[in-house]
Order: C-alpha cells, then structure tokens, then sequence
C-alpha cells in the first residue's frame, strides 16, 4: 500500500462527517431565512429558549464556539431585537444575554423547523 494512501479524502473520517454536517446545516438555511436568522444565530436563540438569562462565557462553553466568535453573532442578534444584554449586579463586568420579548416570540415560529428540517432527509 503507498504510504500517502491514508491521506486519501476517501479514507478520511472527519471528511464524510464534515460533508454530512454541511448538507444539514445548507438544509437549515431556507427553514431559517423566514425567521431571519443564520444556523449559528439559531443555535445561541435555541440555547437562550432552553435557559434564559446565560453568561455569555457559558454558552460560548455550551455551544463549543470562542467568545471571538460569538461576540458578533451575540451583536446580530441584538441589532435585530432578539436578545438583550445584562450586566450582573454583583459584577457590572460579567455580561449575561437574555431574551427580549422579540426573541420569546420567535420561539413560536421557530417550534416547526425540527419538523420540517426532517422532511428534507425523509426522517419522520
């Protein structure tokens, strides 16, 4: 066997499970497009529907993402009345997102995409 053969996309783990999570997340993007917002903006509203009022250190911890890269998307979804930004009484510099009343409503619209995103891979 040559010894570049396991450099092969074919014999790659990580490849099928890169391919497989863009096709799903590409999936996401018209279902998301009526709701106004990105998959990653999606994933931080999902979290704050789960527990309101978060520290933005833990759901950069809970969705696996840097705070480098949260900080806009947290921006985005401000900036489109979703979310708001608290500071802590006890500590003003620990800043925590919490949901507007924008941001419960959407909730409601958002309740039908696991379904419909089940139908684009015949999942019922």
């Amino acid at each position: 066997m040559d010894k570049y053969e396991c450099l092969k996309l074919k014999n790659q783990l990580c490849f099928p499970l890169y391919s497989a999570s863009n096709k799903i997340i590409r999936s996401y993007k018209p279902l998301l497009k009526e709701l106004d917002l990105t998959y990653t903006q999606y994933l931080v509203m999902m979290a704050l529907w789960e527990n309101d009022m978060v520290m933005v250190k833990t759901l950069s911890e809970r969705l696996f993402l840097e705070t480098n890269t949260l900080s806009p998307v947290i921006q985005r979804l401000e900036a489109k009345g979703y979310i708001e930004r608290a500071s802590l009484e006890e500590d003003d510099r620990v800043v925590a997102i919490c949901l507007s009343d924008e941001g419960k409503k959407l909730k409601d619209k958002a309740v039908k995409i696991p379904q419909e995103l089940s139908k684009c891979f015949n999942i019922e």
